[in-house]
């Protein structure tokens, strides 16, 4: 445990982990405390409730006093050739919590915020420090086909790519995760000179043998259909660990399975199923991810290899160099 570490990412947490806490309720109670704020410095957040004309954020805050967020301090980029802000990172703020350092008060008596400076704070004084290995907290924030974007920490964006969601392959990363969704991760990567980190969750999901302990051959278990070849059904039976079936015609990846487990065979890294009924599960959001136990922020993971050790196949992931 990186104790160190640890104490540093409960004070930068993701977007929205600020808001309820005791702490920002009072510095955001009155404009006195909101001076007290500034002058300390203090990290703060609120809600995002429109966006005006010049691409300024408006937040809430109280005693009918706004904050402003002007465009140029909406996000920080540690990369120094980095341009201007998308408008588009600026417009989907809007209904959501940001945070803020209070640079000041305008002449009408609203307040002059930084999202900015809290940011490059939050990168100084936690992100910079971080390392390959490293588990932290994050939040889902975007999905796209390549992979999900999450908040690391005060609306820092780290990527985690699509391969690094699971062993098991999916076709899309809404098949693990949703927006809003809090994970824990391990840092896969960091550019020091670009400021980007992205970020993996395998590793935190067990190893081949680990997710096999849960089943016996002879077992019937539900499953998730993943991939449809020729010379089989690869079905998902945990979200790292999928085994294979006789090709089946009429069946589709993402549709539900019920599957019979005909063997397992860690040497060879093989579960044979066979396929008992395939079924349309109704919609709804993908399970909470089950991390190893033990598993918490803090941790470094040195090295952590998925395939069993008499396995010739070698599936492995090294953090330190």
């Amino acid at each position: 445990m990186r104790t160190e570490l640890y104490e540093r990412a409960k004070k930068y947490p993701p977007e929205g982990g600020l808001l309820c806490t005791p702490q920002n309720r009072l510095a955001l109670s009155s404009r006195s405390a909101l001076e007290r704020a500034c002058i300390e410095g203090t990290i703060l957040e609120a809600q995002a409730v429109r966006c005006v004309s010049d691409l300024s954020l408006e937040v809430e805050l109280c005693d009918g006093i706004k904050g402003f967020i002007p465009r140029e301090e909406v996000l920080y980029d540690p990369n120094p050739n980095a341009g201007p802000p998308r408008d588009i990172a600026i417009l989907t703020r809007v209904g959501k919590p940001v945070c803020f350092k209070v640079l000041g008060f305008t002449p009408d008596g609203n307040a002059l915020l930084s999202r900015r400076e809290a940011q490059r704070e939050c990168y100084e004084a936690y992100l910079y420090g971080l390392e390959p290995g490293d588990v932290i907290e994050a939040k889902v924030t975007h999905l796209e086909h390549f992979g999900a974007f999450c908040d690391i920490g005060c609306g820092y964006i780290a990527l985690m790519t699509i391969d690094a969601i699971s062993v098991s392959r999916i076709s899309h990363p809404r098949d693990r995760l949703w927006c809003g969704m809090n994970i824990l991760a391990c840092v896969r990567s960091i550019d020091r000179e670009t400021g980007r980190i992205s970020i993996s969750q395998r590793e935190l999901l067990g190893t081949w043998l680990e997710n096999a302990a849960k089943f016996q051959p002879g077992h019937t278990v539900a499953g998730i259909i993943r991939g449809v070849e020729s010379y089989g059904v690869f079905i998902e039976i945990t979200p790292n660990l999928a085994g294979l079936a006789e090709y089946t015609p009429d069946v589709e990846p993402g549709q539900s399975a019920a599957v019979y487990i005909k063997s397992i065979n860690p040497a060879r890294m093989k579960i044979k199923l066979v396929i008992v009924d395939v079924y349309n599960a109704p919609p709804g959001p993908p399970k909470k991810p089950q991390y190893v136990e033990g598993i918490a922020p803090g941790m470094h993971i040195s090295y952590w290899r998925y395939s069993p050790p008499e396995c010739e196949k070698v599936i492995e992931t090294r953090f330190d160099p």
